[in-house]
């Protein structure tokens, strides 16, 4: 893979001009209009770049990004990712796209998704900034590993960075946008949860669970990324009513908070 690695970076590096990003963020169901606040430089569809799966899910366009903010920070989007549930493989597919980014020169990745709350204190619109996760779906790691890339055994009790976390909390207070802090739990999907599910991830100490980001933030940790991760919570379960949800209920809900969920990762992204 590692080779792969390489090859499609420097695919990428020609089609930009040898665009250099500092950070990169990676776009959850119908979080796409982001780029709309972005100076956009470059695009580069899925379709085009070797070795790149390509998404399959409604709200996932399919297209790398590369931006230039106020503050002269370079930045790369990628619009839709990869999910296990897919018929993707966990290793070499549903992650490549992180190998690619710390190949490129990335040093930050921000991750966002649409989730299901659990925490019965939470609000449909959310936006709960995430503190850790529960990885309950196969590791991205499991098999040979490559010295070359990243360690055999990486460490994972500061996944996500506090620095950035602070920084997050801070710009929210200053836009005067309240929101959570709370654990995200990752399961492979694609059906939603079972009620009883819900009470067991609550149990578990889960605050919202979803059908992505817990890979890639494995594989950001290994590469030895600094790594923020948000969710806009799209429903909420758990309760002593069963909650029926449909996909198409969750990109409802997650483009009412799409305005404020933009603002403040525009904002983190200037500040970092």
């Amino acid at each position: 893979m590692y080779e792969k690695i390489k090859q499609t970076a420097d695919y990428i590096r020609q089609k930009t001009n040898d665009f250099k990003p500092e950070i990169a963020v990676i776009l959850g169901s119908g979080l796409g209009s982001l780029v709309d606040e972005l100076k956009m430089e470059y695009e580069i569809s899925y379709k085009e770049i070797p070795n790149f799966p390509v998404p399959t899910v409604h709200g996932h366009k399919g297209a790398l990004l590369f931006a230039t903010l106020n503050s002269g920070k370079r930045v790369m989007v990628m619009q839709g990712r990869f999910h296990y549930y897919e018929g993707y493989n966990m290793r070499t597919e549903v992650v490549y796209p992180v190998y690619v980014m710390k190949e490129l020169g990335i040093k930050t990745l921000i991750v966002s998704n649409a989730a299901g709350g659990m925490n019965l204190s939470y609000n449909v619109g959310d936006i709960m900034l995430i503190k850790d996760h529960i990885n309950l779906m196969p590791s991205p790691l499991i098999g040979p590993n490559d010295d070359r890339i990243g360690p055999r055994f990486p460490d994972m009790h500061a996944a996500y960075d506090k620095e950035l976390l602070a920084l997050a909390h801070r710009v929210a207070d200053k836009r005067g946008v309240a929101v959570r802090e709370g654990v995200y739990a990752g399961i492979t999907g694609p059906c939603f949860e079972t009620p009883a599910e819900y009470k067991w991830l609550r149990i578990i100490g889960a605050d919202a669970v979803g059908m992505s980001t817990v890979p890639e933030v494995i594989i950001a940790n290994y590469l030895g990324l600094r790594i923020f991760g948000l969710s806009v919570i799209s429903d909420v379960g758990g309760g002593d009513e069963p909650v029926e949800v449909s996909h198409e209920e969750v990109l409802a809900a997650v483009e009412k908070a799409v305005p404020v969920l933009v603002g403040l990762v525009k904002d983190i992204l200037e500040d970092i």
